[in-house]
């Protein structure tokens, strides 16, 4: 067994038992080919809560300062975590990303690029629509409704595929990537909406 499945299934059996949480939508994750999972930020548990969701290993970027705390780094990267440079274009962590769409994996990202401190969503980041543009992944919408309360049910709904076609055959530019970004934002906010409590 994988380090990877050891720590879902770790992290699978506290969000069972401390936070009662719901899955819903994992019927639209495809078995295979590349997805982009992109969800709403609210807390630090988000990450290992978007991939224990699903059976398919999820990859992410995490900034590098954490890559140089003992041990955390050995767990960030047998999460399937890769670094990134904050505050910068980090072409590594780009080219990481495009390549690992490329071999059909999934990435997961918060396209608002930091967590929300009231839980309302913020603007998305063009990182997300970038990918989203130069790759033919499929981008599926993830809604992650907290709080993160002991005893408290938190959701997580995976949304249906968002349809990216008349912006793939479009010229790639900064309203292009704004469009995106805000299609996908407005995915999101309209899967939270319906499933609040």
């Amino acid at each position: 067994m994988s380090y990877y499945r050891i720590f879902r299934g770790f992290f699978r059996i506290i969000f069972s038992l401390v936070f009662r949480w719901q899955v819903i939508g994992r019927e639209h994750i495809p078995k295979e080919g590349p997805v982009i999972l992109c969800a709403n930020h609210i807390s630090l548990w988000d990450p290992p809560l978007l991939g224990s969701g699903i059976e398919r290993q999820v990859n992410f970027m995490a900034k590098e300062e954490l890559f140089r705390i003992p041990g955390l780094n050995f767990l960030l990267v047998k999460f399937g975590a890769f670094p990134v440079k904050r505050g910068a274009g980090d072409r590594a962590a780009i080219r990481a990303t495009l390549k690992l769409l490329e071999e059909g994996k999934i990435f997961g990202i918060f396209p608002e690029g930091t967590r929300s401190k009231t839980s309302e969503l913020g603007e998305g980041m063009p990182g997300v629509a970038m990918f989203a543009l130069k790759s033919q992944a499929m981008v599926i919408p993830v809604a992650i409704i907290g709080p993160y309360r002991m005893f408290r049910p938190v959701k997580i709904v995976y949304g249906k595929p968002i349809d990216l076609t008349h912006l793939r055959e479009t010229k790639t530019g900064s309203d292009t990537l704004k469009a995106t970004s805000d299609l996908i934002m407005s995915h999101i906010k309209e899967l939270r909406d319906q499933h609040l409590p």
